[in-house]
């Protein structure tokens, strides 16, 4: 009976490492969709369908499909918000696509960090170039990679197109060589916005996106940048909110390490999961009380107050 017990065992381990060993082999590279289509209609599963098409066995996963229409900013944004959660050797399907059809041209991005950006040279991947850094971009031969039978679709590449190669890079249908041309990098489309810096007491930024849950403003001016100011919990601080020119608000509020270190609907200044400078109310809505939005043209200046009572 012990014997008959032994060689129970031995099959079930032997049966589970086999399929610990099936389960990795079929692994795929992860396939990340992200486009402004949002899903009320059938685009994004047409993407998907194309992808499968391709290799059944793909990994496939969404971003987002809630991106403004056509707000390449706030794609752009996204992308640098998450990409880095993702294992290197993800392929990024990005479709944020207003000029879809023009001149403009069609890329695979190659960070330096290994990750692939397939779509539009619009913009999307200005902050993920600056952070990142670019190993290389080549042109996607759409005489090679593209979905057959579909060149006389001129206004959907994100299924044609961008799906299709991107579902090939991932599969490993094809090597990134295998996408087309390489192109400089000086020929990357790139949106201009106000960069984080500092200038004696006075730090500057951009309010790249507000969070859309609960409206509190974020903006990039990382805590290194405002850890040079010695800035601690309970500080105050000179808060100024601009669009492009125009003096939006100032306010000055106490800095915290969480929204509890205010009354419920008082606001405060605080540093966000991405370790960037934010404001926020306690349970309210920064943006909606002080009229404040997103984008390139948003942006912030923040001093130490002379009433800080540290």
């Amino acid at each position: 009976m012990k014997i008959i017990q032994k060689y129970i065992l031995a099959a079930t381990f032997l049966i589970t490492t086999s399929m610990g060993v099936l389960s990795v082999a079929q692994a795929r590279t992860p396939l990340v969709l992200l486009t402004d289509f949002g899903q009320a209609d059938g685009a994004v599963s047409a993407m998907r369908g194309v992808a499968f098409g391709v290799d059944p066995q793909l990994n496939i996963s969404d971003l987002s499909h809630q991106i403004p229409t056509y707000d390449i900013w706030i794609a752009a944004y996204r992308l640098y918000q998450t990409a880095n959660y993702w294992p290197q050797g993800t392929v990024f399907v990005t479709v944020v696509d207003p000029g879809v059809g023009t001149e403009r041209k069609s890329i695979v991005l190659k960070t330096k960090n290994g990750r692939y950006f397939v779509g539009p040279n619009n913009g999307l991947y200005t902050l993920i170039a600056e952070r990142d850094g670019i190993a290389e971009i080549r042109e996607i031969d759409e005489k090679v990679n593209r979905l057959p039978g579909s060149a006389d679709s001129y206004t959907f590449h994100g299924r044609d197109v961008y799906a299709y190669t991107g579902a090939r890079l991932a599969g490993d249908i094809i090597k990134f060589e295998d996408v087309g041309p390489v192109l400089d990098p000086v020929i990357l489309t790139k949106i201009d916005y106000q960069k984080a810096n500092r200038s004696g007491n006075t730090l500057r930024g951009n309010i790249p996106v507000l969070d859309v849950n609960y409206g509190n403003v974020w903006t990039n001016i990382p805590k290194s940048t405002l850890d040079q100011l010695s800035i601690n919990a309970g500080d105050k601080l000179q808060v100024s909110i601009f669009h492009k020119d125009k003096k939006i608000s100032t306010l000055v509020l106490p800095f915290e390490n969480s929204f509890g270190g205010v009354k419920v609907g008082k606001p405060l200044a605080y540093v966000n999961s991405l370790l960037n400078f934010s404001l926020a109310i306690n349970q309210g809505d920064f943006a909606k009380k002080y009229h404040v939005e997103s984008g390139a043209d948003w942006h912030i200046q923040v001093e130490k107050s002379a009433s800080s009572n540290k």
